[in-house]
This record gives structure tokens, C-alpha cells and sequence, in this order.
């Protein structure tokens, strides 16, 4: 019969074999995703398709022009996951015009890569912070709008 502790060992060493070739980085927001989740009355709100059919939302709140506040939620693998937390904690803290031009390879290089199957993730989150910035700079333009979206 088995103990806890060698089920615990077993699981340790298939974890450490599944997560060999990613970056400290890459397990790190994995198994502890920043920013997870939506922001109720957000002030910029994305939810965008990538080409795997994995879909990302990103919520923001924005004071005096600073990303104070983000949010995200994605339906896809743990590569999306990793990589829209990395997204949100990049577009934190930051202005519009700087979150604006985050890139697929500004998140690959903070994330020190990810396989070449997975790069497009960095891609969705990059585009859906980007568009969450859009959303964001055209309810600023006619407020109004914001009462006939969809909130969650």
C-alpha cells in the first residue's frame, strides 16, 4: 500500500517532467495567475477570439490615464492563462499609450518564451489589452455607451 508521501513524490516528479523546457517565470504564473478575474463596472472591457478558438477577456479601470486596475479571464490552456496574467501585470501601472503598444513579444520576453505551439497566446492577450484600451478610450468619447454594455 502506497503512502501520502509517495503519491506526493510521484506527483512532484511528474509536475517537474511536464514543466521541463518552461521558464521559472512561466510556472510561477501558472500555478499563481495575477490578476485573474473580471472587474465589476470596468471602465474598458475586451473579450477577443485567437486563432486556436481560445477566448480572452480583459477588464480595466483607468485613473487620470494610469492602468490602475486590471482583470482577465481566459477559456484556454495554461499557456493563455500564463500569458494574460503576464499581459495584465505589464499593462499595470502603466499609461494608455504605453499598455497600447504592448506586444506578443514584449509577453514572450517576460515570460523567457514559451514553446513555438503556444507563442499565439501572447498574441490574444496582447491584442485583448489593446482593444480593452479601445473600448476604454471610446466610452471616454460617448459615456453613454457604457450603460448599454453588457457588464460581468
Amino acid at each position: 500500500m502506497s503512502s501520502d508521501s509517495d503519491i506526493d513524490k510521484v506527483a512532484e516528479e511528474l509536475q517537474s517532467k511536464v514543466l521541463v523546457g518552461y521558464s521559472d517565470v512561466v510556472v510561477d504564473h501558472a500555478q499563481n495567475p495575477r490578476n485573474l478575474g473580471s472587474l465589476p463596472n470596468a471602465d474598458g472591457f475586451a473579450s477577443i477570439t485567437g486563432s486556436c478558438g481560445d477566448n480572452m477577456e480583459i477588464w480595466l479601470n483607468v485613473k487620470d490615464g494610469i492602468i490602475s486596475e486590471v482583470g482577465f479571464w481566459t477559456d484556454g490552456c495554461g499557456s493563455s492563462i500564463v500569458a494574460g496574467s503576464m499581459a495584465t501585470e505589464l499593462a499595470k501601472g502603466k499609461s494608455l499609450a504605453v499598455a497600447s503598444r504592448i506586444s506578443q513579444q514584449d509577453i514572450l520576453g517576460a515570460l523567457g518564451g514559451l514553446p513555438e505551439e503556444s507563442e499565439h497566446c501572447a498574441l490574444l492577450a496582447s491584442n485583448a489589452v489593446k482593444e480593452a484600451i479601445k473600448n476604454y478610450l471610446a466610452l471616454k468619447n460617448e459615456p453613454w455607451k457604457k450603460a448599454y454594455r453588457r457588464q460581468t
